[in-house]
């Protein structure tokens, strides 16, 4: 650890005073029969999430923090042991909520979407009703599949009305760059309901859909460690296919990809724009100037050089003030706490904007 990287007693400090939204909290059931009992039939007894899910899976386990609620459920199925655990601990004023789900893990479009549908409503029920959610510090996402676009703008519409839900949610996994346009419903509905569209690492080349590499990996860890490679063949996309010409109010962002690969594929691609645009006229200016207009990324996973220096210039080259917004990943085996990602060369007001105020005005709270 460098000499200018935060004390002990500078941490505490910042816990203290620093205000947070947290982009990235996972929420689970305590068990699946509590999602069950919002599936129909014959979907409720084809229903069982995760076995059989053994390709890629983390041998560590989903989560890091180990034992069981006060309730006796796993970690974070319990909203008052989540305030307890994370929210109070860490000063976070909002908590943008998403259920482990991974719905396309499945080929079914129809099963995919009750099983969404089933979630939504359960989140709904036990995390945003006011009992619960008395001070409004959970926040939630519309989980949605893309194999259908029809019945993801369904879900969509199901919930577009309600204040707490505040983002439209896709895994990473799909059976193609989510720019390409059949995808664009669920965009036109987003954009119409002013709800940002969150992609999150999920279902990569799990069976039902494919990853953007040479092919699939021996082990978890090789296969982690590239999961960037979608989210750069998505921002491709999107950036390419003139999502953002096509709907110039959406906003999206994209969660547990990374960030630090941004630079080099935006000057590649700025650079063959010039040489190619006649192949993409709709895109009107250089791709990588739509970024800060409508793309945020999460902070997690904030891997980082030894030399603090270094890290500094890193956020700086990618514009990290503008474009990031804190996620913790809680309760996952790499998750972040907002005092301890940043050394102390990092100024206050990038601090403020990554915590608090780039997801403050990306979710209008």
């Amino acid at each position: 650890m460098s000499d200018s990287t935060a004390t002990q007693a500078e941490v505490k400090s910042q816990k203290r005073t620093l205000a947070v939204i947290d982009c990235d909290v996972h929420i689970q059931p305590v068990s699946y029969d509590e999602i069950k009992a919002y599936m129909r039939q014959p979907f409720r007894d084809m229903f069982n999430l995760f076995k059989g899910r053994g390709i890629f899976d983390n041998p560590l386990g989903r989560t890091t923090i180990k034992g069981n609620t006060p309730s006796g459920g796993p970690i974070a199925s319990d909203p008052n042991h989540l305030r307890e655990q994370l929210i109070k601990p860490n000063n976070i004023e909002t908590a943008i909520l998403s259920p482990w789900i991974y719905a396309d893990f499945f080929s079914d479009p129809d099963f995919k979407a009750e099983i969404n549908a089933a979630f939504n409503s359960w989140v709904h029920d036990k995390w945003l009703n006011s009992k619960v959610n008395y001070d409004g510090v959970f926040k939630a996402s519309i989980t949605v599949s893309h194999q259908d676009p029809n019945l993801a703008v369904k879900e969509i519409e199901r919930w577009a009305g309600h204040p707490d839900f505040v983002q439209v949610y896709l895994d990473s996994g799909s059976r193609a760059p989510l720019g390409q346009r059949q995808y664009w419903p669920i965009y036109e509905a987003c954009e119409r309901y002013g709800l940002p569209l969150a992609i999150h690492v999920g279902t990569d080349g799990l069976g039902g859909n494919s990853r953007f590499t040479t092919g699939f990996p021996n082990r978890y860890v090789e296969w982690l460690t590239l999961v960037p490679c979608n989210f750069q063949a998505h921002l491709v996309s999107f950036l390419t296919e003139g999502v953002f010409e096509r709907f110039p109010g959406l906003r999206m962002v994209l969660l547990e990809g990374g960030t630090f690969w941004l630079p080099g594929m935006l000057w590649r691609l700025d650079a063959l724009y010039k040489s190619f645009r006649f192949e993409i006229p709709w895109v009107k200016k250089l791709p990588s100037l739509y970024v800060k207009d409508h793309i945020r990324f999460g902070t997690q996973p904030m891997h980082r050089p030894d030399n603090d220096e270094h890290f500094r210039y890193l956020l700086e080259v990618i514009d990290a003030e503008n474009i990031m917004m804190f996620s913790s990943d809680y309760p996952h085996f790499d998750t972040d706490v907002a005092a301890e990602i940043f050394p102390r060369n990092i100024s206050d007001q990038m601090k403020n904007k990554i915590f608090y105020e780039n997801a403050k005005a990306f979710y209008n709270l």
